[in-house]
């Protein structure tokens, strides 16, 4: 749904300005490609976040403590 949502956008903006739109088209994989580093930064300080939470976590549970819903990021 989110690309079909996409393409319509892109459609509309190619009537109203295709200038735009086509350097629109032309952009998105370099921005995707500036963005990727950010992203790896994000999953690897979320794993990092993970670990540390499981190490600090380790002594309640090896005592009986019930583990706790992992927390759902959107």
């Amino acid at each position: 749904m989110k690309t079909l949502i996409a393409l319509l956008a892109w459609c509309l903006l190619f009537v109203l300005c295709w200038p735009l739109a086509l350097l629109a088209l032309v952009a998105w994989p370099l921005v995707w490609l500036l963005s990727l580093p950010f992203r790896l930064v994000g999953i690897t300080c979320s794993a990092l976040f993970a670990f540390l939470r499981a190490l600090l976590m380790l002594p309640a549970r090896l005592l009986g403590g019930r583990p706790q819903a992992p927390l759902v990021s959107a």
